[in-house]
């Protein structure tokens, strides 16, 4: 199939965007467009007007700025997955980016767009999440600052504003004495997880304080399991793994039910959980 006709615009730079975002309301910016051209093809999106934000280099970055560090929304996945900084400053998303779809993807898709798209079998929107991290967001009345779990609203529904540009996702430095884990189950290595995992922790010696269980492709948004949360930082894996019937709601669909996915969200916590005891760390 094509597309619906649209007109197509260069943003020069940040406050560009925002302006022409504002002289059409039926906008949509275009930076990876691993998503936004399949669903162009298909017209399940029909934008009049596609704001290309690729030349805004300044969105290109990725910075340490005292505590947090800085991914600009144009870092593509392969940036991110080859940066020495992310690495060492944000492990868990290292241990993520292999893990999304191929090396074709991977080689245009953006950090910011796969959060600003928000799809719930994503990895990244779960890190994030499970980082406690923030989203910096710029629009006419200026700059500000969203906590993840305030900014995942919806089935694909953020807090983003209809004429506001996600510029850049930020995240805590690693601490001392923190540790991560990451796993998926998928069909094909590649493929959307039926189910994912994001943990944090923080270690004392075996024990695991303040754990962070953050899931993902169980619901429409990713899911902190508090329940499950609070029985492992009791030292309680066998309930953690029980508490997860509290924790997920996950819906029937065709490619498992909602049995089989909070089944494999009990395997998928207590092979995290060997992670994090293990060391945790990409």
């Amino acid at each position: 199939m094509k597309p619906s006709a649209f007109a197509y615009a260069r943003a020069r730079s940040l406050d560009h965007a925002i302006e022409l975002l504002r002289g059409e309301p039926e906008s949509r910016i275009l930076a990876g467009g691993q998503s936004l051209m399949p669903t162009l093809n298909m017209r399940l999106s029909s934008p009049r007007l596609l704001v290309d934000i690729n030349h805004i280099h300044a969105l290109r970055d990725i910075v340490r700025r005292g505590d947090w560090l800085e991914i600009g929304a144009l870092v593509r996945h392969v940036q991110a997955e080859e940066a020495p900084d992310v690495a060492a400053l944000a492990p868990l998303i290292a241990m993520a980016l292999p893990h999304i779809a191929h090396p074709a993807i991977r080689n245009r898709g953006t950090v910011g767009g796969s959060i600003a798209l928000a799809d719930p079998a994503a990895e990244l929107p779960a890190c994030i999440l499970a980082l406690d991290g923030e989203i910096e967001i710029a629009g006419a009345g200026g700059q500000r600052r969203v906590k993840a779990e305030q900014f995942f609203k919806g089935l694909f529904e953020t807090a983003l504003g209809p004429h506001e540009v996600l510029t850049k996702v930020c995240v805590p430095v690693v601490r001392a004495g923190e540790r991560f884990g990451f796993a998926e189950l998928a069909r094909r290595h590649g493929d959307y997880a039926l189910v994912g995992l994001a943990a944090r922790a923080q270690a004392e010696g075996s024990a695991l304080r303040d754990p962070r269980l953050v899931f993902f492709g169980v619901a429409a948004t990713p899911v902190r399991a508090r329940a499950a949360e609070a029985r492992l930082a009791a030292a309680d894996l066998n309930g953690a793994v029980a508490a997860l019937e509290r924790d997920l709601q996950p819906a029937d669909d065709v490619h498992a039910s909602a049995a089989a996915r909070r089944h494999l969200a009990g395997v998928l916590l207590r092979r995290v959980v060997a992670q994090l005891r293990e060391g945790g760390r990409a």
